[in-house]
């Protein structure tokens, strides 16, 4: 009956209230460890027997347990209503006619070609985060470089009066709008992914030059107005503000749209799966707590690729297959081809998603601000490892706005089985791809317990990583 239902319901959320989770530590660059923050999981003493625990109630009581998320609220609020636009968009594309690539032929900065809904869904998240007004800095997929958000350009308007605190918490947004857009055409599953940063305390003004600034300041003064022109419009503060490890990450999360729409969360306390009630508008809490299993028995991954792959890799999945890994069974192949499908299904049932590196992709082709650090936040946060072969995800300092990295995520011992074998290797390319991926003096957690054990360390003087050391 629904009242079983809901006591159900009541007992899982009480479960998932007794733990207060701590957020893994940032890295230590220059010596300096970053403060580590806390939050504490929401408690639901009542829950209505018709609604159920809805999105919004859900971060109205994490803010009662975590004043100082208030702003996040606000956040999300436009997030999801972001996510029903785009679930309605991507269902009603064959209507519509917004299937297919753009009539322009436009090219994103990937240099791939944009679908129709590439450039809609991104305009349509990025308005809404854009007129929360808590925005700093908003980063896509979609856009050559992140966007400044001010009082100017952010469509929010000013008031006059004093307010009782002063509001200085700006956020950072980075987001994939429509992951797995070229399956849209096939009515195949789709998603949004997002994550969300604290602009650092010394992170300074963020600019970014109009058309106008930069046009004057190319060739001439690069810092005319305040306007830093280099290779691309975003000052170095705005980068900075940017590109940070997943580890800073406050909030990450995605949307499935696909035969339900499911809203998946972290702030940081675990990971609650919400799923989109047509009758009422909103997301309910359908899958508190999920905690992916230590193991599963399922492989995803694009096999087309198997002869490219590194040999770490080929072996692995080989073993999978022929019941020759540590488990000792055989793993079944599911591949859907959306990264925010095949993390969903690997969230609840287990096993490992990759999209490892090949010899056409040595730094594989997930983008590390837009989907690789939200994903690794969530899958850690449910008990589960991401890492590059090698390193934590989590650990990766971002080297440029797109940057690609290799992922294998999943269930905690399935993603150690894999990461064996990447350490039992001796080729010296490997070894040289996955230091390029560090940067000089940042900590790294090698023990994959959220607490970082060892430092990158630059011993030649020419810049690059060339040894790993055990923190002192």
């Amino acid at each position: 009956t629904k009242q079983m239902a809901t006591l159900r319901l009541l007992l899982l959320l009480a479960a998932v209230a007794q733990a207060v989770v701590v957020q893994p530590r940032p890295p230590i660059v220059d010596g300096v460890v970053q403060r580590s923050r806390t939050s504490v999981a929401p408690v639901f003493n009542e829950v209505c027997s018709h609604t159920g625990v809805t999105l919004p109630r859900y971060m109205c009581e994490v803010v009662r347990a975590n004043p100082e998320l208030q702003d996040l609220e606000t956040l999300m609020s436009s997030i999801q209503t972001a996510c029903k636009t785009i679930g309605s968009l991507v269902a009603r594309a064959h209507i519509t006619g917004m299937v297919g690539y753009e009539d322009s032929g436009s090219i994103n900065v990937q240099g791939e070609e944009q679908k129709k809904l590439d450039v809609i869904t991104n305009d349509v998240l990025k308005k809404a985060l854009r007129f929360t007004g808590k925005m700093g800095v908003i980063a896509s997929e979609e856009e050559d470089t992140p966007l400044e958000i001010d009082e100017d350009n952010g469509g929010v308007p000013t008031y006059n009066f004093s307010p009782i605190l002063d509001e200085t918490s700006k956020y950072v947004a980075v987001f994939d709008p429509l992951d797995g857009s070229s399956n849209v055409d096939a009515g195949v599953p789709t998603g949004t992914i997002f994550g969300i940063f604290q602009v650092p305390d010394d992170g300074g003004e963020c600019v970014v030059c109009d058309d106008e600034e930069e046009e004057k300041a190319v060739g001439e003064d690069s810092s005319v107005a305040g306007c830093d022109v280099t290779s691309a419009p975003a000052s170095a503060s705005c980068l900075q503000s940017t590109l940070q490890p997943g580890s800073s990450l406050v909030a990450s999360g995605y949307c499935l749209y696909s035969s339900s729409t499911f809203f998946c969360l972290t702030l940081g306390a675990g990971v609650n799966i919400f799923t989109l009630d047509p009758n009422i508008g909103e997301f309910v809490l359908t899958h508190p707590n999920v905690q992916v299993p230590s193991r599963g028995s399922i492989y995803s991954v694009n096999e087309g690729n198997r002869a490219l792959w590194d040999e770490p890799m080929r072996e692995y999945i080989t073993a999978l297959q022929e019941g020759r890994g540590e488990s000792g069974r055989r793993y079944t192949s599911r591949y859907i081809g959306s990264m925010v499908g095949d993390v969903h299904r690997t969230l609840l049932y287990g096993g490992v998603f990759a999209y490892p590196a090949d010899a056409k992709h040595p730094d594989g082709k997930l983008r590390l601000l837009y989907e690789a650090a939200p994903m690794a936040f969530l899958v850690e946060q449910a008990g589960g490892l991401a890492s590059t072969g090698k390193t934590r995800v989590m650990d990766l300092i971002p080297q440029s706005v797109h940057q690609r990295v290799p992922v294998v995520l999943g269930s905690r011992d399935d993603v150690l089985e894999c990461r064996n074998r990447y350490l039992a290797s001796d080729d010296p390319a490997l070894k040289a791809r996955c230091y390029g991926r560090l940067m000089p003096g940042q900590s790294l957690d090698t023990s994959l317990d959220n607490r970082p054990d060892s430092v990158a360390l630059d011993t030649d003087g020419d810049g690059r990583v060339d040894t790993i050391a055990p923190l002192e």
